[in-house]
């Protein structure tokens, strides 16, 4: 039984209203205009932009190792606005390397489009904005574009054995973009 003079404090907390992690087990990746310079489709737009600007920015926990089976792992993304030409900001976008693996995403803060595709190419978008959840069904690569004027927020839960396979994504690309188009977001099928 645990009293409560064993309590500590936990090694990963989240601020609900921005998103933010902090922690001595949270760790960090940041996602720049060069990082990210191959997924965007409008070359010439994207040599006239400081390759230094940040497009997203990921914080997550893993509990367990990597692989093991029947843990999660916890994050926390946060998508700057702004386009490159007429392409929206986006998550670089993945498969889980065992593509039988779901995963979890709740919108914080924001709004935009998850961009959902099968292993055929055929997409589909899910609206994000504050409180939707999202549940990704196992085989299917998944991308966030924000389509707003703010950072778009979201959380996500997934298997810390899914893996996730990037390769696939710069090989083919997805199924879909998100361009500006009449003065809001519209989703071209490639």
């Amino acid at each position: 039984m645990i009293s409560s003079g064993d309590y500590a404090p936990p090694e990963a907390q989240i601020d609900w209203l921005t998103g933010m992690m902090r922690g001595s087990a949270v760790q960090e990746a940041t996602k720049t205009l060069r990082d990210m310079a191959r997924l965007f489709h409008d070359a010439d737009s994207l040599r006239r932009m400081d390759e230094n600007t940040v497009v997203y920015r990921v914080q997550w926990t893993e509990p367990v190792a990597q692989g093991t089976t029947g843990g999660l792992f916890w994050g926390s993304t946060i998508i700057e606005p702004g386009r490159v030409g007429d392409e929206y900001f986006m998550t670089h976008g993945h498969f889980h390397s065992r593509r039988d693996r779901g995963e979890y995403y709740g919108t914080i803060g924001g709004k935009g489009l998850l961009v959902l595709m099968d292993e055929s190419r055929a997409t589909r978008t899910d609206a994000m904005f504050p409180g939707s959840l999202h549940y990704i069904t196992g085989g299917l690569a998944h991308r966030v574009v924000n389509t707003g004027d703010e950072p778009l927020l979201f959380g996500a839960c997934w298997p810390s054995d899914a893996g996730h396979d990037y390769s696939s994504i710069k090989a083919k690309g997805f199924g879909a973009r998100v361009l500006l188009r009449g003065g809001g977001p519209a989703v071209i099928h490639a």
